[in-house]
């Protein structure tokens, strides 16, 4: 079993394409996941590019994904530590990175240059790796 933690832009990515998950892999994310992709279905709506229906139904599907969500202190205690060592201002990504440190096999992420800036710390894994 291969354990993953997934961004908000790895699930909005599954929920958009229909994706699948190969059989056998763990899935992992910070609680922070839910209200961040909530978010990124809004804002794609008050953009116009996708009608709300549409966002609706992918928040659907992402909610019926079997992802584990994680929170607890020693996970926001690793994160700080995280965006302290790499300069970030917000600790948003840095609770993914710790995730993965924490309980994971890999990080995966769409956002090229979040995952180019966490290399040698966590192992990264593209989406085709999900399947």
């Amino acid at each position: 079993m291969t354990r993953f933690v997934l961004d908000a832009s790895a699930v909005i990515h599954l929920a958009s394409a229909g994706g699948k998950v190969r059989a056998g892999h763990k899935l992992l994310a910070p609680t922070l996941l839910r209200s961040q992709t909530l978010s990124a279905m809004h804002e794609a709506v008050q953009r116009g590019e996708i009608p709300a229906d549409v966002a609706r139904e992918r928040l659907a599907r992402i909610g019926r994904m079997p992802i584990r969500l994680l929170g607890d202190a020693v996970l926001r205690r690793r994160a700080w530590e995280l965006a302290d060592q790499l300069g970030w201002a917000s600790t948003y990504n840095a609770e993914y990175v710790a995730l993965t440190q924490l309980q994971a096999d890999a990080f995966v992420t769409l956002d090229t240059k979040l995952a180019r800036s966490v290399k040698g710390i966590v192992m990264t894994a593209s989406i085709d790796a999900l399947r």
